[in-house]
């Protein structure tokens, strides 16, 4: 099975990808998904995170309040390292399951989302990397689509490689600027590239 690790900057792209994946019929996983998953209420992950960042992060429903504790973390590097040592060995345990699950399965090729792949050196447990880009215009318009303002999406972009970075370091580039249509058309191109690869390899 070719395990691929697909990354990219914020408001890239990556969401959709994963859409267009499973619509190929693609196996993917998301670590933004497994993380919201581990800190519900009742989770240890929560209940670590309660204990370092304090109970005030919590809302009356016992839920994490998760724009509060953004806003701490995209604001201190060192509480977003905290955060970071507690969630990530717990998100790497999940997908690294899935994959090997995947495998076991036969599948032909198994994706993991990671917005941090280079950053956590995750790049190592996967066969081949692809990074979703598009201009910071189009970036920053996404963003703000969300509702955020410019200081948090810069942000946000700081705490991430640049764009560059994870460009020079991918294998391959996806590139989302133009339609859906064509974002398809370069992943079914992508897709088969790496099926003749590896059927020539076996």
């Amino acid at each position: 099975m070719i395990r691929l690790g697909l990354t990219g900057g914020i408001g890239m792209g990556k969401s959709m990808a994963a859409k267009l994946l499973c619509e190929h019929g693609v196996k993917v996983i998301d670590s933004d998904e497994i993380a919201r998953s581990l800190v519900e209420p009742g989770k240890p992950a929560l209940e670590d995170i309660v204990k370092a960042f304090g109970i005030e992060f919590l809302k009356d429903d016992g839920e994490l309040n998760r724009e509060k504790l953004a806003e701490l973390v995209f604001s201190d590097d060192s509480m977003r390292a905290t955060l970071e040592g507690i969630l990530h060995p717990l998100i790497r345990k999940v997908w690294h399951f899935k994959l090997n699950e995947w495998s076991a399965e036969k599948e032909k090729i198994g994706v993991v989302v990671i917005p941090l792949l280079f950053e956590t050196e995750c790049q190592v447990y996967f066969d081949k990397t692809v990074c979703m880009a598009c201009s910071e215009k189009t970036q920053y318009d996404r963003l703000r689509q969300r509702g955020w303002s410019d200081l948090e999406i810069g942000q946000r972009i700081r705490a991430q490689l640049s764009l560059n970075e994870k460009l020079v370091k991918s294998d391959h580039v996806i590139w989302t600027d133009g339609s859906i249509d064509i974002q398809t058309k370069q992943w079914s191109e992508l897709l088969s590239y790496l099926f003749r690869g590896s059927e020539s390899d076996g």
